[in-house]
């Protein structure tokens, strides 16, 4: 059975604008995002509330809820986004236990330390040439 079944969208998205990192991914996400699944909030301002979870959680691990209410975070959460845009997600590997939980780890260290990297390699691992910045609107709904 696989870890994750498919998500309902659209799919809100919270993350982290403050990180390079996260800005640069829901940037390169929203771009290919022609039939507009994702709904992308800005869960960094202090005292953010609303979310699926407290927002020291929502600021640990990126989180997303799909249209039937299922709250979906790290991987999970990636794996959603990236399907919905059409990109690969990590298919049966994902699915396998060993691997799952590797890249469960392997993420909840790159979380932690993901304002350390520097914006060239955070260039690199998104694939664009160019970390743009987050605009958000009064209701925290985010334009990248």
């Amino acid at each position: 059975m696989p870890r994750a079944a498919l998500a309902t969208y659209p799919l809100t998205v919270y993350f982290d604008a403050t990180c390079p990192l996260c800005v640069a991914e829901m940037g390169a996400m929203k771009a290919r995002d022609a039939a507009g699944r994702l709904d992308l909030i800005d869960c960094s301002p202090t005292g953010f509330c609303g979310g699926p979870a407290p927002r020291e959680a929502l600021m640990t691990a990126m989180h997303a809820v799909d249209a039937s209410g299922r709250v979906l975070s790290g991987v999970a959460a990636i794996r959603a986004c990236r399907t919905a845009v059409g990109l690969p997600a990590g298919g049966f590997l994902l699915d396998l236990p060993v691997v799952g939980a590797l890249a469960d780890r392997a993420y909840a260290g790159l979380a932690r330390n993901r304002y350390r990297l520097p914006r060239w390699l955070v260039a690199r691992l998104v694939g664009r040439g160019a970390v743009a910045p987050a605009t958000c609107a009064d209701d925290d709904n985010c334009r990248v």
